[in-house]
């Protein structure tokens, strides 16, 4: 034995006598995490993938990453001179890879609901052994904890539901092949009914907050900003809301504070981080999540490159935007395609219905001015030269726009400038099966329509064949996409006061998907 212990080595000595200075280390890091109050990054987290399959709800029972938002004291840097916003790196704004995770068990949630949970931690032991025993530590659980514990609640009744167990519904059941996965749908949108609160910030003074236009193409800007701050999902109280909406409109920022034809978009620019300064220094909700939880809504054609004057809005919120041009940093993984909706008397009516398919007469029709890229195409091959494709720049006086709508089996709908444009509402409204031509476009609401059931999609270079690709649809084909059209028109739709499952109503849903697939959560989650 005298023998065995004199041939201990002195790295064999510093290692037993690092091992019980690590643990007891180990051990006062946890416990120092579990009491903090900061708010951290974690790495991984999972959810359902019939909230998020190539943003679709095309399937049930897999699950994908989400996005974590978080930030800690140490990470903050200067927006500016006078507004200190956090800006730590948050994880990349897409979806994960497929993992398998089983739902919260019933005992975890019965903690919860107890202001109590349970860590365990490894202990020594006096007889060589590699036995563990658990202690328990008491936390009480914050605002925050019990918000997204009610959203993993919601994320699990959502993956689990099947289609042949679809709740009933006295207004309306989301039915056929217009949804990825109606029934997946339909759950999400009673869970947000039942759930999602949204904070509106009061600070700002009116036009250019709390304000927007309700009758031109950017009608949807408007629209929402009053239908958000009259809804029954606005919460007073900052501390029970899962999203905070930030009620400012770009279209009268560039209404009363840009000077025509300067081509300085810096003053509203500065308005956008004014406001979010404001907002971030009198409250801890953005710092808290990197502006992860919230979001805005614009339908101008500026809105994106306005929002980027604050990176955080511009790279983590969820933006709201008619102007869904991937190739101008929109992300649908985060952001919200918004359709863009023209109300020329401020509503819809007048402007729904239309003959049905056999009285259509027109094989497909397009009349618009000459901008962008994609107009002079389709104009140089198809105005004036054929009578099936009544393509025009301008239309013959005495003619009615929507009388031509009404009497045409397809509407063009290119892009112009931008992306966005009325008429594929335009279209629905009046019946009409949309024809797309548009390049880099997320459509509104394609995480749960599918688009390709009561639309055509033709590519730029395939202009020159439309009248080829139009006609070698069947009849029975045009049939069922247009009657599909009419399906989801009501989620089209415009209503004040909002409608259950009306364009307020989705626009609102897609927020709350985005919401769901973000975790912000503080040290006592690990």
């Amino acid at each position: 034995m005298r023998g065995c212990k004199s041939r201990l080595t002195p790295s064999l000595k510093l290692l037993m006598f690092m091992v019980p200075l690590i643990l007891v280390f180990g051990f006062i890091v946890l416990s120092g995490i579990n009491g903090s109050n900061n708010y951290w990054m974690v790495g991984t987290y999972w959810t359902p993938s019939s909230l998020f399959s190539s943003l679709s709800f095309q399937k049930t029972g897999d699950f994908v990453g989400q996005r974590v938002a978080g930030a800690t004291e140490n990470k903050q840097e200067a927006i500016s001179d006078d507004y200190n916003l956090n800006r730590s790196a948050s994880p990349t704004l897409s979806v994960q890879a497929a993992i398998p995770v089983q739902p919260p068990l019933a005992a975890e949630e019965n903690e919860i609901s107890n202001n109590t949970k349970s860590h365990i931690f490894p202990q020594s032991s006096s007889n060589n052994s590699s036995a563990l025993t658990s202690s328990r530590i008491q936390h009480t659980y914050s605002s925050l904890d019990r918000l997204e514990a009610s959203l993993g609640r919601a994320r699990a009744e959502i993956g689990k539901v099947k289609p042949e167990n679809q709740t009933s519904d006295p207004d309306y059941v989301p039915k056929g092949p217009m949804y990825w996965n109606a029934a997946a749908f339909h759950r999400s949108y009673l869970e947000m009914e039942k759930l999602f609160k949204v904070y509106v910030y009061e600070e700002g003074e009116p036009p250019v907050f709390h304000n927007g236009p309700c009758k031109s193409i950017y009608s949807m800007e408007g629209n929402f900003i009053y239908q958000m701050e009259n809804s029954q999902f606005r919460t007073r109280d900052p501390d029970k809301a899962h999203a905070y909406f930030l009620p400012m409109s770009i279209t009268t920022m560039v209404h009363y504070i840009y000077v025509r034809d300067s081509h300085d978009w810096q003053p509203l620019k500065q308005t956008v981080k004014d406001y979010v300064g404001v907002i971030a220094g009198k409250y801890p909700y953005w710092n808290r999540s990197a502006g992860a939880d919230h979001f805005m809504v614009a339908c101008h054609d500026w809105g994106p490159a306005i929002s980027g004057a604050v990176p955080q809005l511009f790279g983590n919120s969820i933006r709201g935007l008619c102007n869904a041009n991937t190739s101008e940093g929109f992300r649908p993984t985060k952001d919200v395609s918004i359709p863009e909706i023209l109300l020329p008397s401020g509503t819809i009516d007048g402007l729904i219905g239309g003959p049905s398919a056999s009285q259509r007469t027109i094989l497909a029709f397009f009349a618009g001015g000459v901008h962008g890229p994609i107009r002079p195409i389709l104009l140089d091959h198809w105005e004036g030269k054929d009578t099936d494709l009544q393509v025009h720049k301008y239309l013959p006086k005495g003619v009615s726009y929507y009388g031509m709508l009404k009497k045409s089996k397809y509407c063009i709908c290119p892009s112009g400038y931008e992306v966005a444009s009325p008429r594929m509402v335009e279209a629905i409204y009046t019946g009409c099966v949309p024809v797309i031509v548009k390049d880099h476009y997320v459509a509104p609401f394609s995480d749960v329509l599918k688009w390709k059931s009561f639309s055509v999609e033709v590519s730029v270079k395939d202009i020159p064949n439309l009248k080829k690709i139009l006609m070698g649809i069947s009849t029975s084909q045009y049939i069922r996409m247009q009657r599909r059209g009419k399906q989801v028109r009501r989620h089209f739709e415009v209503s004040w006061p909002p409608k259950r499952y009306d364009v307020f109503h989705m626009i609102l849903h897609s927020i709350w998907l985005r919401r769901l697939n973000v975790r912000v959560h503080g040290a006592a989650d690990f």
